[in-house]
């Protein structure tokens, strides 16, 4: 498109669209609409009010939030003020909001509300640098402190010089100027910034719009943290093509907003298909005998339907009319579930099962699963809606170069990789070598006809003490595919058989304890219950049928609580931080080798 920062990307579209619609989100309960014209004109006059009290191109600045309208326009105009855009997970701790403000030298920081606000004032006499806050939510007064603006405050005294902030950064910012600092989740340690340039954003969004088919008047519905890439790129896409991003309320409130939002397409993490997939098939077991004939009946047809459509072949006659016949009397009802509108999803963020994609397929329902990590801008290669395999993620997007090193690691090279970790020398020079090829810390390997698989991780295979090469990603797949079990944790690096840590479906549980009769207090009894243990261990050897003997689990252990990234356990992105897991319960894992 040539534009050569995010600001005239922005304000391309700006001109293109004019008063169509560009955000929906809710307020006061109802849905309300922002127009193209009215976002660029409180874009400018946030920037503006950036300047305004004394902010300064080159600086950092903190977005600590959920996925909201402001937290967008927060991002734009920070960008049009030739700032730098931290962002910060709202579920971060008031210790993990301190490191990264710290670590990024960041002089101001919006919140969205008084509870984000409390986290950063706990620690903010250790931090010297930062000396602005801007609320999203307008508190009760903000007059009688100090450096403390609502975000309307900040665009009334932005209103005067913002047009001409604005239209600096147009002329000025360069493609490779700074965009922003984006922390990594950090599995293991403390988070690294890499830095990622407006570049960087523009050539990850160009090669993803020749991927994409996208209609003017679509709609998507965003709900993931823009603290993670994922859904950060989307959001320039968003910028870039001109459709209407929707805001959901929160996850707890997806369904019903997609039930309002009807959006024709959607971005997630496999989890959220998980559930779905998981719900959908528990529903239809508990139903009536002739329900099950009929579901299995068309998922098979939808199956077969889809296979020869995946493969370019033709679809005979008879098998049209019977999906025809499917469609109309199950699948219909996932769709209106979804809104009734939808074309696709995409999944990212975390590896997306075959039976998960292969059943949403079966459905007329594209899952498209792309790669990519933090340091890569997102994805780096993605599934086509004419070139699509299950278990791979898809083939190299325009200007994604691969290489696959001796020991099977991805490498990865081209304009989307990022600068490296801001003040860390050491880690950039580990990540990215000589020649610019980045080590993503993925193991993989492309097939015959240029789909990449990832096989693992490569600080989590696992090498038994018979030497056994084993990646537990791939057996957890399998096992969470079942609708009681939440998550689930292998174990048994150097040791002579693999076990696992368990956590139920709570709502699941209860239902199948109800069901059965089996007599409980409270959810911390079922876990404990000898008859769900059964429950659990019949289905992970049925599981275990699946896999190499070397794969199977012999021992594992239900535990009381489900993961939460509260506890500490799961990364904002809902990773399983597998380090913490096993040392949390390393008592508990080493019984089972005694």
């Amino acid at each position: 498109m040539g534009a050569k920062n995010l600001v005239e990307v922005f304000e391309e579209s700006a001109q293109r669209c004019k008063d169509k619609t560009c955000f929906r989100f809710v307020e006061d309960g109802e849905w309300r609409a922002v127009d193209w014209q009215t976002v660029r004109t409180k874009v400018q006059n946030i920037a503006g009010g950036l300047r305004h009290i004394g902010l300064k191109k080159g600086d950092r600045v903190c977005i600590l939030s959920k996925t909201r309208y402001e937290w967008t326009m927060a991002d734009l105009a920070i960008l049009a003020a030739g700032c730098v855009v931290v962002p910060i997970y709202e579920s971060s701790t008031a210790e993990q909001v301190k490191y990264i403000i710290e670590d990024s030298q960041a002089r101001l920081i919006f919140v969205e509300n008084k509870a984000q606000f409390k986290k950063v004032v706990s620690v903010y006499k250790d931090l010297h640098q930062l000396t602005q806050i801007i609320y999203f939510e307008n508190p009760e007064s903000t007059s009688s402190q100090e450096g403390v603006y609502s975000l309307d405050e900040l665009m009334i005294l932005g209103s005067e010089k913002g047009a001409s902030v604005y239209h600096d950064s147009l002329k000025t910012i360069t493609p490779d100027t700074d965009a922003s600092f984006v922390y990594t989740s950090g599995t293991t340690g403390n988070p690294k910034g890499a830095v990622l340039t407006h570049d960087n954003f523009i050539r990850e969004v160009d090669a993803c719009f020749k991927v994409f088919v996208f209609e003017p008047h679509y709609e998507t519905l965003v709900f993931l943290p823009f603290a993670h890439i994922l859904a950060r790129v989307v959001q320039f896409f968003h910028v870039r093509a001109g459709f209407v991003q929707c805001y959901a309320e929160s996850v707890d409130r997806l369904i019903d907003n997609i039930k309002d939002v009807k959006p024709h397409f959607m971005v997630s993490v496999p989890r959220i298909f998980e559930k779905i997939h998981a719900r959908t098939l528990q529903s239809v077991e508990g139903g009536s005998s002739n329900k099950k004939k009929i579901f299995y009946w068309a998922l098979d047809v939808g199956q077969q339907y889809s296979r020869l459509l995946l493969n370019k072949q033709k679809v005979p006659l008879w098998l049209a009319l019977k999906q025809r016949i499917a469609h109309k009397l199950v699948f219909s009802q996932l769709h209106n579930k979804l809104g009734g509108r939808i074309v696709f999803f995409v999944s990212g963020g975390a590896p997306l099962s075959t039976e998960v994609a292969s059943f949403f397929k079966a459905f007329g329902v594209d899952v498209l699963e792309g790669y990519g990590l933090t340091e890569t801008t997102a994805a780096v290669s993605v599934n086509r809606f004419n070139e699509m395999k299950f278990g791979t993620v898809g083939k190299p997007i325009e200007g994604a170069e691969f290489k696959i090193a001796g020991d099977g690691e991805i490498l990865v090279r081209g304009k989307m990789v990022f600068k490296g970790y801001y003040k860390n020398q050491q880690a950039t020079d580990e990540a990215i070598d000589a020649d610019g090829w980045f080590h993503t810390g993925d193991i993989g390997e492309f097939d015959e006809e240029g789909f990449l698989k990832i096989t693992d991780r490569k600080k989590d295979i696992i090498v038994t003490a018979a030497g056994k090469n084993v990646a537990p990603q791939n057996i957890e797949n399998i096992m969470k595919l079942d609708p009681y079990i939440s998550q689930f944790v292998v174990h048994g690096d150097k040791r002579k058989f693999l076990s696992a840590l368990v956590t139920l479906d709570r709502e699941e549980i209860i239902k199948y304890a109800s069901h059965h009769h089996i007599p409980f207090k409270q959810y911390e009894d079922l876990v404990n219950n000898e008859k769900i243990y059964e429950l659990i261990k019949t289905r992970i050897e049925e599981k275990n049928k699946q896999l190499a003997r070397y794969e199977t689990i012999k021992k594992f252990a239900i535990l009381p609580m489900d993961f939460s990234i509260e506890s500490g356990e799961l990364t904002p992105t809902l990773k399983v931080k597998r380090k913490v897991v096993c040392k949390k319960y390393g008592t508990l894992l080493d019984g089972f080798y005694v």
